[in-house]
């Protein structure tokens, strides 16, 4: 591997990240320094000519599909909304599991033709519903969902579920499952091909630590 031109991984922030951080740690690959105290954007690593990036989840696509990273961890509710184009995706993590659902108050039943919809999950939303036979009218917000319905904003939400209980908290249930929603690796095509031997290294590597926690 070129350290001269090193590659770049993006990582996405928060949960996913802390989970990300051990998993490449079995893979041989640690940040120089502790990302959690530092004000850098841009880690060294211990892989030779590998470097890491730390951004949104919204983000890592862009980066990996324009080619200014090379690979990304993100997840799949990021690249199911966005679009996965120019971009591989070689392996699920298996870490950051949760569920891509609809949700609605307690009892609630459809009474019409049309349904309101709240989700910062537009277009999944308005896939699936058009695959139900179902009109939604689409609002996209980016704050709790779970307020939408309470101030008759919405009658459904589509959103991430992991525990379910803020949704319980608020007097809510879940419906039905959209997608399973774990982390993936993905890679920028270009550079698979131009630099197919040190990414399918890293790709191997991510690939044996994934298996070795699965069988933990």
């Amino acid at each position: 591997m070129s350290i001269d031109k090193p590659l770049t991984l993006a990582l996405t922030k928060g949960r996913i990240l802390k989970e990300t951080l051990p998993l490449l740690a079995r893979a041989g690959i640690e940040p120089l320094e502790d990302l959690a105290t530092s004000r850098k954007l841009v880690f060294e690593t211990s892989h030779p000519g590998l470097r890491l990036v730390v951004i949104r989840g919204t983000d890592v696509p862009t980066y990996v599909r324009h080619g200014a990273a090379d690979l990304g961890v993100v997840g799949k509710d990021i690249l199911l909304e966005h679009g996965a184009e120019g971009l591989y995706e070689p392996l699920d993590l298996n870490i950051a599991r949760c569920r891509l659902m609809t949700a609605a108050p307690v009892g609630w039943r459809p009474g019409g033709a049309r349904v309101r919809v709240a989700t910062k999950f537009a277009n999944i939303a308005r896939q699936y519903f058009a695959r139900q036979g179902v009109h939604a009218d689409v609002i996209k917000l980016y704050g709790a969902m779970e307020l939408a319905p309470m101030m008759d904003l919405a009658d459904l939400i589509v959103d991430i579920v992991d525990t379910g209980n803020t949704l319980r908290a608020n007097g809510m249930e879940p419906l039905e499952e959209i997608a399973a929603i774990s982390s993936r690796l993905v890679v920028n095509k270009a550079a698979m091909r131009a630099s197919h031997g040190a990414i399918q290294t890293i790709v191997d590597r991510v690939g044996a630590a994934v298996a070795a926690a699965g069988e933990a």
